[in-house]
């Protein structure tokens, strides 16, 4: 499978490197000095899970040299997909399926509207990993694990050889039943999680242990729930049991990319997380209190990464 990997940090280029390490044919879209890396002395790839070193790897700045590819993934920011849904097109032709993985529920829709719906399904990913330095992945927890659906849920051919390439690149891959709930279940866990700790600027085994945090943490997942039900998301009963479950299987020292940028003085994901909640719920007349509040103390901040 020809695949191209656009956003080639802690999602992109692990999962891609994993699918590289497998014998897929892979071209790693990146920039500047991780570019030069790649090229150069290659990906490497620290894991709990089996470091390992992908050396040539194929690497390129322009989309226009890779062509038409079967599957784009695309593991660049929330915040980054409009603009890296244009930058893509010339790898989008016919046959191109295009799988998001980013955080929130807003990337399918962004990218269809630029690239229409076709090529487009609904993805996500679970996974704790950062770039560590140009060319240096570090996968520090969870295990790797991708989940993707039609956005009908239809179980189609290239919903299959999707599932099955990552599957020998042995990546644990799940074809969801319904797409939106697999993307709420992960909003519900990552926006509660990032917003919080972004807010008190703690690791997960301190949000988890101080029993006010803990109580703000499951405060942000229960409206989050009720959120998702009264837009139609019928999320399971047991949806915050099992996502603060998750919290307390993270490392001790466990942050979120959000947490992590917003700490660094970046732009973050707050407006696909936080603030997706408090934009939804205005729609659709449901009170999210403690969101409000979260988005309410980050937005500033966020602002100012903006400029």
């Amino acid at each position: 499978m020809r695949i191209a990997v656009l956003g080639s940090g802690g999602v992109g280029g692990y999962f891609g490197g994993r699918l590289a390490l497998a014998g897929e044919h892979v071209t790693f879209i990146a920039r500047g000095e991780h570019l030069k890396v790649l090229r150069t002395t290659g990906l490497k790839v620290d894991s709990i899970d089996g470091n390992f070193l992908i050396h040539p790897a194929k690497a390129t700045a322009e989309p226009r040299e890779v062509g038409p590819v079967d599957l784009v993934v695309l593991g660049v920011k929330a915040w980054q997909v409009p603009e890296a849904a244009r930058a893509m097109k010339p790898m989008v032709g016919p046959e191109t399926t295009v799988l998001p993985l980013q955080n929130g529920v807003d990337a399918a829709l962004q990218l269809a509207a630029e690239l229409g719906h076709e090529p487009v399904i609904g993805g996500l990913c679970k996974i704790v990993s950062c770039l560590v330095e140009p060319g240096h992945i570090r996968h520090a927890g969870f295990e790797p694990s991708v989940m993707f659906g039609e956005l009908d849920n239809r179980r189609t051919d290239r919903i299959e050889n999707i599932h099955a390439a990552f599957t020998h690149a042995g990546v644990k891959a799940a074809i969801a039943s319904d797409i939106q709930v697999a993307l709420w279940t992960k909003l519900l866990f990552i926006a509660a999680f990032s917003g919080v700790g972004a807010l008190r600027r703690t690791p997960a085994g301190a949000l988890r242990s101080d029993p006010e945090t803990r109580s703000l943490l499951l405060q942000a997942m229960e409206e989050i729930y009720a959120l998702a039900h009264a837009r139609g998301i019928a999320l399971p009963e047991d949806s915050v049991e099992k996502a603060i479950a998750s919290v307390d299987s993270l490392p001790a020292d466990g942050t979120s990319s959000m947490q992590r940028d917003i700490a660094a003085g970046k732009p973050s994901e707050l407006e696909a997380q936080n603030g997706a909640v408090v934009r939804m719920a205005r729609e659709s007349g449901v009170e999210v209190p403690t969101h409000e509040f979260i988005y309410g103390k980050l937005a500033l901040l966020e602002m100012k990464a903006r400029g």
